[in-house]
């Protein structure tokens, strides 16, 4: 039996993702990536929507899947192209991100599924911590849309 492609990968399409902005007090939760793209890097909590999911569901589902965290979405941040092309310039991986707003529920953070680490960070942490500065600008949005309530 041949092994199926992963259609996310060199997709025809963009896939809808979620990202969620998960706080906790002054904290952020962190994960460290254990797939591509972006692998090892840390980010935001998030993937794929599914058929017949709402954004606050896919949020909920992908958050506790990654971490075992529970949350309550609040907002809808805003959209991000996460595009990533390969060495011949190909685009290897299309996603338009919706950047969820969240609220810490209940549960401890520890890496699930596809997730190599989980860290609660402050701004300054997570401004050393994050490389991909799209993902550094939506926390920043997250943290002014949070103070304005």
């Amino acid at each position: 039996m041949t092994a199926s492609r992963d259609p996310r990968v060199y997709p025809d399409r963009p896939w809808v993702g979620v990202g969620v902005v998960v706080w906790r007090g002054d904290r952020v939760l962190l994960v460290r990536r254990g797939n591509p793209p972006r692998l090892g890097q840390w980010g935001l909590p998030g993937g794929a929507q599914e058929i017949g999911e709402t954004l606050f569901e896919a949020a909920r589902r992908e958050v506790f899947e990654e971490t075992g965290v529970k949350i309550r979405p609040t907002a809808i941040i805003t959209a991000v192209d996460g595009i990533v092309h390969d060495k011949q310039d190909r685009v290897e991986y299309h996603y338009t991100l919706v950047e969820v707003l969240a609220e810490w529920v209940t549960g401890e953070a520890v890496p699930q599924s596809d997730i190599g680490d989980t860290r609660w960070a402050n701004a300054d942490e997570a401004a050393v911590l994050v490389e991909w500065s799209e993902t550094l600008r939506v926390i920043q949005l997250a943290a002014v849309m949070r103070d304005r309530g």
